[in-house]
């Protein structure tokens, strides 16, 4: 019965997005390691529509490649929309480069980019540092669905008030947790906390916080 009623909740979700004028932003970046794509709303948080770690065209990022480099246009990297959906979804900033997906490489020989489609989502966005707690609510009438949550660290100033610098210079031990959809989800409040005894310990030594993105929703 839970199930059914998370399923109904999701089909909700998505058919407001179908139903509503969204635009949707497309970011590219050539496969040389070094160049940053960065998704970012100004309001709301980051929905990856799609996502392609390979080639399909002979024009994106082809200035200074030899032919023999554009010709596959038919290559892709299994996996690619997964990883990005679960790195970015419910974020408001996200930032990555070709390194961080290339697990494999799908065509050798041939110059690949990372090219993803976005929409930026409207929800409630929450930063809770570590030990701290929050209480995530709706109005009467509409449950939470949580759009995503990470637990970590990926800069150097949330959560960092009279915090010593050696507990914030790791900012790459986020990690992508569900325990906060699983607790909240169709509910009209939650309270959640932000410890290691939840949700693991991804850096030792590390001053941590939870990052929580979530709408309201009518249920079905």
């Amino acid at each position: 019965m839970l199930q059914l009623r998370l399923s109904s909740l999701l089909l909700a979700a998505t058919w407001s997005l179908m139903t509503t004028d969204v635009s949707s932003e497309r970011v590219v970046s050539c496969a040389n390691g070094v160049d940053v794509q960065r998704l970012s709303c100004d309001s709301g948080v980051v929905s990856v529509q799609d996502a392609l770690y390979g080639r399909t065209d002979g024009h994106t990022c082809s200035e200074g490649r030899r032919p023999q480099e554009l010709v596959n246009t038919a290559c892709s990297l299994p996996g690619t929309f997964d990883l990005l959906r679960t790195r970015c979804d419910g974020k408001r900033v996200c930032e990555l480069n070709t390194n961080d997906v290339q697990t494999s490489d799908p065509c050798v020989g041939t110059f690949k980019y990372l090219e993803t489609n976005f929409t930026c989502l409207p929800a409630v966005h929450l930063d809770i540092c570590e030990h701290s707690e929050a209480d995530l609510h709706c109005e009467d009438g509409q449950v939470i669905l949580v759009y995503g949550a990470d637990y970590g660290r990926r800069d150097r100033t949330t959560c960092s008030y009279r915090r010593p610098e050696s507990q914030l210079q790791d900012v790459l031990c986020s990690s992508p947790t569900r325990t906060v959809a699983d607790s909240c989800n169709g509910r009209s409040s939650c309270r959640i906390r932000a410890v290691n005894s939840v949700f693991g310990d991804p850096c030792v030594g590390t001053f941590k916080y939870l990052e929580v993105s979530y709408t309201c929703q009518y249920p079905v």
